[in-house]
């Protein structure tokens, strides 16, 4: 039986259309993001989605575009369901466009199933704390911001900063730190970026190996808006898959979350619905919670999602709706720099205003080292202080320092060009990282290393630890 049947029948007004809209007389049991089809007059059809239902009109969203819709000749057939995913295994290790169709020239998916793109909630009481470290092989994020499976941790970018070469290598070189061996994916989707990055992730993902272990959502700037929406549910539809039902250790990361806003802005202007900060929808909040959200860990489940959205800050002004928003739904985030990048330094990663809330449960013993903790404090500290008296310096002048003060001004110097920058393709442990964290500490004077136990400056700092070897 045709369902399609029960809802509409032939020459169903269609009012107007506006942007990506058509605005419809209302369709008797029509349901809210129900996926329908709009027959063109020529035969042709495309898909939409019933975005807002009332008794007075349905609007419905076309994927593609209304451009070839005749309002007179063209009907609505309503499908009975909404937007869902084909899963299997077979989806690691391809590309996918925003609507979740193959672009890769690889035969059809054959799925086990099929999934709502908009996810199952978790439930709060089955909820674990994340609590075991994710490797990103990235010393500035390893070693002072630490990323725990499950937790939900962005990236705060500006403008031609290097946002996208930092996700590349993080999905090159990202993977779960335990001493049994477990299951490892990326789920990597792409919103509204241009055809050269595109084919740089592309290319990336191929050139080193990493594509076998990584499904991809890629949405360009010339697909249409609403792809917008569904590029980052559908990628995270296929983590959920693979975390709650293969027992994977799953980390999405999500590009460029901006452009996401902006399409969420451009379509609630054709709904005509009233703006809140900026122009933004009221529900932007709302909205980024339901994708955000569905990070973390199941009790009884083997498995977790982990979530590092990358999202651009207009004019780099992190108190932009976007970036404050996201910032109060997720545990920290990683901001970029355009100092340290006028410098030459990459990653450009800001370690002040950079945070990670889940990073204690994360490190120590078992999990990284049992002197991360202390290496992070103390490493903290002295570039602070550093970074104090390089301000201080370009009023009176170096010359004016005492020893102690020029001593962490080099230190300060040493610790963005050997501790926070590194190469690209530079992929460093998370006990390397500790031991250049400790180098940098034996050119301080040992009566200032406060923030270190006394056990750990025996045994890890270079003029006791040579004497031991």
């Amino acid at each position: 039986m045709n369902i399609s049947s029960l809802y509409i029948k032939e020459g169903r007004a269609i009012n107007r259309a506006k942007g990506s809209l058509l605005i419809a007389e209302s369709i008797p049991g029509i349901k809210f993001n129900e996926i329908v089809d709009v027959q063109l007059s020529n035969g042709e059809i495309k898909s939409g989605q019933a975005i807002d239902i009332s008794e007075e009109a349905t609007v419905v969203q076309v994927f593609g575009g209304v451009s070839g819709v005749d309002l007179i000749g063209s009907k609505i057939r309503c499908k009975g369901e909404t937007l869902k995913l084909p899963v299997s295994t077979d989806i690691l290790g391809r590309i996918f466009n925003g609507m979740g169709d193959s672009i890769d020239g690889a035969p059809p998916i054959v799925p086990d199933g099929y999934l709502d793109i908009n996810g199952q909630p978790i439930n709060p009481a089955s909820r674990q704390p994340p609590a075991e470290f994710i490797e990103t092989g990235i010393s500035a994020i390893d070693g002072l911001n630490a990323l725990v499976r499950g937790q939900k941790l962005p990236i705060f970018s500006g403008s031609g900063l290097p946002h996208n070469r930092i996700a590349a290598q993080i999905i090159r070189q990202a993977t779960v730190k335990s001493k049994k061996e477990e299951k490892f994916a990326l789920v990597f989707g792409a919103i509204g970026i241009s055809y050269d990055d595109a084919s740089f992730f592309i290319r990336n993902l191929e050139r080193t190996g990493a594509l076998d272990r990584t499904i991809a959502f890629i949405n360009t700037a010339s697909d249409p808006v609403i792809e917008r929406i569904s590029t980052p549910r559908l990628a995270l539809t296929a983590a959920e898959y693979l975390a709650w039902e293969q027992d994977m250790h799953v980390l999405v990361i999500l590009t460029d979350m901006t452009n996401y806003c902006e399409a969420l802005r451009e379509l609630s202007s054709m709904r005509e619905e009233i703006p809140s900060r900026r122009g933004y929808p009221g529900y932007m909040y709302t909205d980024l919670a339901t994708m955000y959200e569905r990070a973390g860990r199941i009790m009884g489940k083997k498995g977790s999602l982990t979530i590092m959205p990358i999202l651009t800050m207009p004019d780099d002004d992190i108190t932009h709706p976007i970036p404050d928003l996201t910032g109060y739904i997720t545990e920290g985030q990683i901001v970029l720099s355009r100092n340290l990048e006028r410098k030459g330094i990459y990653p450009p990663i800001d370690v002040f205003l950079s945070l990670s809330r889940m990073m204690k449960e994360g490190i120590g013993p078992d999990k990284t080292r049992e002197d991360h903790n202390n290496a992070f404090m103390q490493s903290y500290a002295a570039y602070a202080e550093g970074c104090y008296l390089r301000e201080i310096s370009t009023i009176i002048g170096a010359e004016a320092l005492g020893e102690r003060d020029k001593i962490y001004l080099t230190n300060a110097d040493k610790f963005e060009s050997e501790f926070i920058a590194q190469g690209e393709l530079e992929k460093r442990s998370v006990e390397g990282t500790l031991d250049i964290a400790w180098s940098l500490f034996s050119v301080l004077p040992e009566e200032d290393l406060k923030l270190i136990s006394e056990k750990f400056i025996k045994k890890y700092l270079p003029k006791y630890s040579k004497k031991q070897t």
